[in-house]
C-alpha cells in the first residue's frame, strides 16, 4: 500500500495511477514485448527479418506500422514478435518479462493471452509453448504483488480452435483460466468454433470472445447468443444499437441487463480506425449508461501504451476521477475468470484498503 492515500475528488495525475492497484483482462503476450528484448532473442536464435536491431528505432517502426487504422495492417506487426517467440526460453522470457512489466505499472491482477499455435513453427508443442509460458508468469510474478491468469487463444482464420481449447482444459490447474479466439473478425464468426466453445462451456471453463471490434452487431450476437461468451473482446460496436437519445436496442439491452463485461482497448482501438479518437470513443457513453465496462491495454508495444497511460486518457477525455477508477478496477475483477472467493479476496486485499480514503 502507498503511503500517501488518493485524495477524495482530486484528479488523477499518471504517479498516483501507476501507484493504484489496478487489473487488466485483455492483454496480448506477443502484443507486449520490449524491444530491446526482441533485439537480443533475434540474435540468439537467428531471426533474421527484424527491420533494425536498434530497440528505440525498432519500437518505433513498430509502432508505425501498427498505426494504419486497420485491423490487418495492425496483426501484420505481430509476425516480428512472434518471429522470435518460437522456442521455449523465448516464451518463458517473454512472458516473465510481461509480469515484470505489468506488476511495474500496478497491475495486481492479470488475464494476458496469446495463441500458442503460432508459436509451434520452431517445432515446439502446444503443451510445450503453454508450459513456458506458465513457468514465465510464474517466476517473474514471484515477489512482486501480482497475479497472472493465462488465457488461450485459437485463430479464428484458423482450424486448431478445438485443438486449443484442450490444451486449455489440460492446463486450467496450472495457470490457464480461460479461452478467446482472436484475429481478423470480419468474415470469420465466432460459431466457427461452436465445437470448441461447446467443449468448454460442458466442461465449464469460461471464455471471452473478440467481437464488436472490426465488425458489427452480428458479431457480438454471435459471440453471446450462438457461443454463450461470457465476456467481450473489445465489444465497442454495441452502440450501434443505441439510439442517439440513448434508447437501447433488444441486443445493447440485453448486455446492459446481464451486465456482460466489456474488454475496452480505446487507444488500440484508434489505432486500428474502430474509433477516431480517445475523446469519441464509445467507452465514455457506455460507461455513463451503466455497461460493465473495462478499461485495457490490448497490445502495449504496438500501441505504445501502459494500463497507466490508458486510464490518464481516459480520465482526461472524459472527466473521469478516482471513483470512476475504482469503479472500472471493480469491474475488471468482478469479470476475471477466477472463484468467486477468490475475487473477493483481491478487491479486500488490494483494492479497497488503498481506496478506503476514498468517498463513494
Amino acid at each position: 500500500m502507498p503511503a500517501e492515500q488518493p485524495l477524495a475528488g482530486a484528479s488523477p495525475s499518471v504517479d498516483r495511477l501507476r501507484q493504484a492497484p489496478k487489473a487488466v483482462l485483455h492483454d496480448h503476450l506477443d502484443g507486449g514485448l520490449r524491444a530491446s528484448t526482441m533485439v537480443e532473442i533475434a540474435e540468439e536464435t537467428g531471426y533474421r527479418d527484424l527491420p533494425t536491431h536498434d530497440p528505440e528505432e525498432l519500437t518505433a517502426r513498430i509502432q508505425e506500422g501498427a498505426r494504419r487504422r486497420s485491423l490487418e495492417l495492425y496483426l501484420e506487426m505481430f509476425r516480428h514478435t512472434l518471429g522470435v517467440m518460437q522456442t521455449g526460453p523465448a516464451v518463458y522470457r517473454v512472458a516473465a518479462e510481461c509480469a515484470q512489466d505489468l506488476a511495474d505499472d500496478g497491475v495486481v491482477y492479470a488475464e494476458v493471452r496469446f495463441a500458442p499455435e503460432l508459436n509451434t513453427r520452431g517445432g515446439l508443442s502446444l503443451d510445450e509453448v503453454v508450459e513456458a509460458a506458465l513457468a514465465g508468469f510464474r517466476d517473474g510474478s514471484e515477489g512482486r504483488g501480482i497475479r497472472i491468469g493465462l488465457l488461450l487463444c485459437a485463430m479464428r482464420t484458423g482450424s486448431r480452435g478445438l485443438e486449443a481449447a484442450q490444451a486449455a482444459l489440460r492446463h486450467r490447474d496450472r495457470g490457464v483460466v480461460g479461452f478467446d479466439i482472436a484475429g481478423a473478425e470480419a468474415g470469420n464468426p465466432p460459431s466457427d468454433h461452436l465445437a470448441a466453445f461447446d467443449l468448454l462451456r460442458r466442461a465449464g471453463m469460461p471464455y471471452t470472445i473478440h467481437a464488436g471490434e472490426a465488425d458489427g452487431l452480428d458479431s457480438i450476437r454471435d459471440a453471446v447468443h450462438t457461443c454463450g461468451a461470457r465476456r467481450i473482446g473489445h465489444g465497442i460496436r454495441i452502440v450501434d444499437d443505441i439510439g442517439e437519445d440513448g434508447a437501447l436496442g433488444p441486443l445493447a439491452a440485453e448486455l446492459l441487463e446481464r451486465q456482460v463485461p466489456l474488454e475496452q482497448c480505446p487507444t488500440s482501438n484508434v489505432h486500428i480506425g474502430a474509433a477516431g479518437s480517445i475523446d469519441t470513443h464509445p467507452i465514455g457513453r457506455l460507461f455513463g449508461l451503466g455497461f460493465r465496462v473495462t478499461v485495457n491495454t490490448d497490445n502495449r508495444l504496438m500501441s505504445g501504451i501502459s494500463l497507466t497511460g490508458e486510464l490518464d486518457r481516459c480520465c482526461q477525455a472524459f472527466g473521469w476521477s478516482w471513483p470512476e477508477v475504482r469503479r472500472l478496477t471493480i469491474n475488471a475483477i468482478e469479470s476475471a475468470f477466477l472463484p468467486a472467493d477468490q475475487r473477493q479476496e483481491i478487491i479486500d486485499q488490494r483494492i479497497d484498503p488503498w481506496y478506503a480514503a476514498v468517498p463513494g
